[in-house]
């Protein structure tokens, strides 16, 4: 399994990735490979402004639902919109066009306490 060094992680296996006051985030490697075949991401809200570990959106699998946290505070400006026609982007690319989310960081010390991709590894036994 994949875990890029520039990229930040949560115990509820979504990736954040900073830039500027703009992060992005999807699910992780792992996650997606749990998950199995994703057929639906569903995220709606956009413009929205949600705390740290609220639930911005949810993943759909063959077999199964997950809800997606976010891992930081911030205002959701944007939805991969790729992601409508082709959701298994999430299994085949998850670091890169499967981003699912881009947020305005309200709080940028919300990344204190994200775990970095050796801590992450150590967390799902890798």
């Amino acid at each position: 399994m994949e875990f890029p060094s520039e990229l930040k992680y949560t115990e509820d296996h979504e990736w954040i990735r900073i830039e500027g006051d703009t992060a992005f985030i999807g699910i992780t490697d792992h996650a997606q490979k749990e998950l199995g075949d994703i057929v639906y991401v569903d995220i709606n809200t956009v413009g929205d402004s949600l705390g740290k570990g609220e639930v911005f959106g949810s993943v759909e699998a063959v077999k199964t639902v997950s809800d997606l946290f976010l891992p930081v505070a911030g205002t959701v400006a944007e939805v991969n919109d790729e992601l409508d026609a082709e959701p298994e982007l999430v299994n085949s690319d998850p670091y890169g066009r499967g981003w699912m989310v881009k947020v305005t960081l309200a709080n940028p010390e919300d990344t204190e306490g994200l775990l970095s991709a050796e801590d992450y590894k150590q967390f799902i036994g890798e």
